[in-house]
Order: C-alpha cells, then sequence, then structure tokens
C-alpha cells in the first residue's frame, strides 16, 4: 500500500529529523527541503503531496512566499511552525490560508496527530456529499463552494468550519464543541481561533455570512431563514 507523501520545510536539520522521524514511525513518506525555494521545487515536481509542514524563518524565501505560491495552485493542506507565539503572526498565516498554526518548541506527538487528523478530515471530504443550504452550495468531493453560481475562495479550515456549520443546521453550537470537531480533541488553542475564522468566513459569503449567528457567551449556529 502506497504511503501518504508529507513535506517537511525546515531550514535547521535538527528538526527535519526529529519530524520526519516520528512520520515514518507512523508509516508516512516524508520528503525534506532546507528553504523555501527548496520546497517550491519539490512540490511542483511530484504531484502527490497530501500536507506540508512549513517552517516561517527560512534563508532565501520564507514560510509566507512559499504559502502565497503555493496558495495561488493548490488547497494542499498547510501546518505553519514557528518560533514566534505572536498572534500577528498567526492571524497572517490564516489570512494566508495556513490550516494549522504550531509554536515552537512543540511536542512531536502532538504534531502527528494534528497530521493525522487534517488527513482524516481530507478523506473524509473526498469522498462526502453535496449540501446546499439557503443557496451556499457545498461539495465536500471538489472541496469547492458556490453562491449563486460563483466559487468562494475557502481556506481549507473555512471550508471545515462552513461544513461543520451546514451539517448542523439550526443547532447551537459551542466554542469548545466546534473546536473538537472541527480543530480536533488534540487542538491546544482558543476561542479567539474560531472568532477568525468566522469573521473571514462571513466576509467570504457576503450577504449569506449573515447565516452564521452569533450565540454571545456561547458560540454559533448556523441558521437559514425559510421564508
Amino acid at each position: 500500500m502506497e504511503r501518504t507523501k508529507i513535506l517537511v520545510v525546515d531550514d535547521e536539520s535538527r528538526m527535519r529529523k526529529l519530524v520526519k522521524d516520528f512520520l515514518q514511525k507512523n508509516n508516512y513518506e516524508v520528503l525534506e527541503a532546507g528553504d523555501g525555494s527548496e520546497a517550491l521545487d519539490i512540490f511542483f515536481e511530484q504531484n502527490d503531496i497530501a500536507l506540508i509542514i512549513l517552517d516561517v524563518m527560512m534563508p532565501k524565501m520564507d514560510g509566507w512566499q512559499v504559502c502565497r505560491e503555493i496558495r495561488n495552485y493548490s488547497k494542499v493542506p498547510i501546518i505553519m511552525l514557528t518560533a514566534k507565539g505572536d498572534e500577528k503572526d498567526e492571524l497572517q498565516g490564516f489570512d494566508l490560508g495556513v490550516d494549522e498554526y504550531i509554536s515552537k518548541p512543540f511536542s512531536p506527538k502532538i504534531l502527528v496527530a494534528r497530521v493525522e487528523a487534517i488527513l482524516r478530515r481530507a478523506g473524509k471530504a473526498a469522498s462526502g456529499d453535496v449540501m446546499e443550504a439557503g443557496g451556499i452550495h457545498l461539495d465536500q468531493a471538489a472541496h469547492m463552494v458556490t453562491i449563486d453560481g460563483q466559487n468562494v475562495e475557502l481556506s481549507y479550515k473555512e471550508f471545515e468550519l462552513l461544513t461543520y456549520f451546514m451539517e448542523n443546521k439550526g443547532i447551537a453550537l459551542s466554542r469548545e464543541k466546534i473546536l473538537n470537531n472541527v480543530w480536533n480533541y488534540d487542538y491546544f488553542g482558543d476561542a479567539r481561533t474560531i472568532d477568525t475564522h468566522v469573521k473571514k468566513l462571513r466576509s467570504k459569503l457576503g450577504v449569506k455570512g449573515d447565516m452564521i449567528k452569533t450565540i454571545w457567551g456561547m458560540g454559533y449556529k448556523f441558521e437559514v431563514d425559510e421564508a
């Protein structure tokens, strides 16, 4: 059976080896790049990379630029690694379509758990169905959202969040429940992550974004006006 291929990009060989060893123990095939330019070369040479683990601070081309280049062509899940714990960096990563954001130092076991969670959800989406609510058309297999025939460009995490809302139409969802189901139980972030994604998702959905209602002190509810 062919192993799932992951690209690890970091200018520190010690960090690449640490991540590679843990991923290989979990039966992943790992490709390595020591800088952003090399990462792009490898990514575009291969056509079956399932996920990228990408460091921010690198020579030649940093992680932000690599992410921008890849997002012009692909929605492949990206986990960004950084030595900084700055919220501005995290928000910039989400703006660029980063799916997960992990600050160094981190537990390799947690990193592997997040990799597995992302790939599990991606696999589920690949065999999923089509949903429609309030004029929003969501195709899980094609990973596509359209409104009135117009394609809406969502990041991987925004797409997962909208899918979860549409699957639970009319149900009040706490932030904790959203974290557990969209970010998975192994995510150690806080509610600001959800609020940031909801804000961006509403913006991208335009007037349809009003269907994501805020429930003060609790979370959100996706509600369609049937009138």
